[in-house]
């Protein structure tokens, strides 16, 4: 198939709170070097995809204030491939404003939608899925997502529950779920039906924006006014004055859930969506006692289930902890229960609070 009409955006313009204090408002996890390789994730995402689009194909959707990083990290993108968005309102619209750019000058473009900060260790079976999609929905007016078959009940991920209609081998979606308790995990793992909801999207423009002009025309009744403005050099003003006005909702809940047309891929290829400490902790190598050491030298003394990552050249002696979370970054240590890290939301609005913005 030729590559010409496929397309990749990947959304980076988030700011990782779950993963603070590595992750800031003013260097996002996108950004960050995770595991001392020297890429960030967003130049991993990068790399990955140019190894089957051309590199002038591939679009990154981020946050205004983040322009320079990305075009400092990212020199091989011209600056009309990287789309700013003047506030943050969710994956629907911002994959609005992608699809109505990339529509400006191909009507027949087929796009996949990633994140910026997802783990992909098998990357050569990813790369085959993403491209036997293109020919998917290139062919058919479907909108399809890619679900992980789960290796264990985890109750951090949204859930797709898989139908038995068949189109060219591919299953059509029957129900959505949010994460769910660890009972219905269970449940959900033992039955077979149900993938982890990756969050990775491939379609046809033609059929997102179908879809998008059905269940969201609270953008689409906006981005149309404004559609000769889009591939021009009008196109930032028109989304700084419009983008704030869209509705601040998901593509799942926008789209995805409400559509008749959305099919699922089951794959398997090393994939984690690195949106926790949790997720970072499994995905890491750990020592005997299952403690976890990312970048800097850390000693382990009467402790096991830990994760630790400092500052490189620092060392961390740790005695006595179980299950912890141990993170230094830009004058903040934290220190909390791993089973409890959905409370570092609230311990970073608490900082917040107490202390203005200096630490967030």
């Amino acid at each position: 198939m030729d590559n010409k009409n496929n397309y990749c955006v990947i959304m980076g313009g988030g700011i990782g709170s779950r993963f603070w204090p590595f992750s800031r408002e003013a260097r996002p996890k996108q950004f960050l070097d995770f595991f001392g390789t020297g890429r960030s994730l967003l130049q991993m995402t990068v790399d990955r995809f140019k190894k089957i689009l051309p590199v002038e194909n591939i679009y990154i959707v981020t946050n205004n204030e983040y322009a320079k990083m990305v075009q400092d990290e990212l020199p091989e993108l011209k600056s009309n491939q990287i789309l700013l968005e003047p506030m943050r309102r969710n994956t629907a619209p911002c994959i609005a404003f992608a699809t109505y750019h990339i529509n400006s000058f191909n009507l027949d473009a087929n796009i996949v939608v990633a994140p910026s900060d997802h783990l992909i260790l098998k990357e050569d079976e990813f790369l085959s899925i993403i491209q036997n999609a293109f020919t998917f929905v290139s062919k058919h007016k479907t909108l399809l997502t890619l679900g992980i078959r789960p290796s264990r009940p985890e109750t951090g991920y949204g859930y797709i529950q898989m139908s038995e209609e068949l189109l060219d081998g591919v299953n059509k979606v029957k129900v959505f779920t949010e994460k769910p308790n660890l009972e219905l995990a269970k449940v959900f793992y033992e039955s077979g039906e149900f993938l982890w909801n990756s969050g990775i999207f491939i379609w046809n423009n033609k059929t997102i924006l179908e879809a998008f002009h059905q269940y969201l025309p609270e953008i689409t009744n906006r981005f149309d006014q404004g559609i000769s403005t889009f591939g021009t050099d009008q196109e930032k003003a028109f989304i700084d004055e419009n983008f704030p006005f869209c509705p601040n909702i998901s593509i799942d809940y926008g789209i995805m859930e409400k559509a008749t047309n959305v099919y699922v891929q089951a794959a398997e290829f090393g994939w984690s969506d690195l949106g926790t400490w949790g997720s970072l902790y499994e995905i890491s190598d750990k020592d005997e006692d299952a403690n976890a050491s990312l970048i800097a030298n850390t000693l382990f003394f009467d402790s096991s289930e830990n994760v630790v990552t400092l500052p490189a050249g620092k060392l961390a002696v740790v005695q006595g902890l179980e299950g912890y979370i141990v993170a230094e970054a830009d004058g903040v240590l934290l220190i909390c229960k791993k089973n409890e890290e959905q409370r570092i939301k609230q311990f970073v609005a608490d900082v917040k609070l107490k202390y203005g913005e200096k630490y967030i």
